[in-house]
């Protein structure tokens, strides 16, 4: 069970300034971030402490991250987001 104050830090965290960045990680963390598992959970943390720049090239798919910890969370939010643009 994620607590409230967890779910609004990285809500903050997802709050990146960068509009691209924002349309992925917002809707994620206020849909999904509550039903990870408490890996993702710590692998989406330690993401909301890498570069803006970074994260901005590992979600418009041109490179993947190196950490090999940090890529099953870069896909599943990729994941979440392709499935969300669907609805659309």
């Amino acid at each position: 069970m994620v607590e409230r104050e967890e779910l609004n830090r990285m809500r903050w965290a997802a709050r990146r300034g960068m509009l691209e960045l924002d349309l992925v990680l917002e809707p994620f963390v206020t849909e999904r971030y509550a039903q990870l598992d408490d890996t993702d959970r710590q692998r989406f943390q330690q993401l909301m402490l890498c570069e803006d720049q970074d994260l901005f090239v590992w979600f418009m798919q041109r490179v993947e991250p190196d950490d090999e910890e940090l890529k099953p969370i870069v896909r599943q939010i990729l994941q979440f987001s392709r499935a969300q643009a669907e609805d659309r």
